[in-house]
C-alpha cells in the first residue's frame, strides 16, 4: 500500500522559510519521480517541483531560485525547501508520485504566509 505522508508546514513571515517533507512508503522510493504541488483558495492545483530518480530537477517558474526541492533515497524521504517565502505561496502542499498510470497522493500540509 502506497503512502506519502508530508509535513513542515506552518506560519511564518513573508520572507520567512520552511523545510517540507515527505515520507513515503510501500514503494521502491529510488526508482520514482516523486513531486510537490499545491492548491491555493480558489485556485486549481499547480505542480511545484519535481526530482526524478537521477536526481534532475524542474521547478514552476513561479518558484524558481528560492525553492530546492531534494530526496533523500536512504530514508525514503523528499523535500522541499522553500525560502524567500511570499503571500501567494500559501497554499496546502501536497507530495505526489505517479506509479502504473495512477497518481497517489498525501493529506497536504497547510502552509500560511503572513505579509
Amino acid at each position: 500500500q502506497v503512502q506519502l505522508v508530508e509535513s513542515g508546514g506552518g506560519l511564518v513571515q513573508a520572507g520567512g522559510s520552511l523545510r517540507l517533507s515527505c515520507v513515503a512508503s510501500g514503494i521502491i522510493f529510488n526508482i520514482r519521480t516523486m513531486a510537490w504541488y499545491r492548491r491555493a483558495p480558489g485556485k486549481q492545483r499547480e505542480l511545484v517541483a519535481v526530482i526524478f530518480s537521477g536526481g534532475s530537477t524542474n521547478y514552476a517558474d513561479s518558484v524558481k531560485g528560492r525553492f530546492t526541492i531534494s530526496r533523500d533515497n536512504a530514508v525514503n524521504t523528499v523535500y522541499l525547501q522553500m525560502n524567500s517565502l511570499k503571500p501567494e505561496d500559501a497554499a496546502v502542499y501536497y507530495c505526489n508520485t505517479f506509479i502504473e498510470g495512477r497518481n497517489y497522493w498525501g493529506q497536504g500540509t497547510q502552509v500560511t504566509v503572513s505579509s
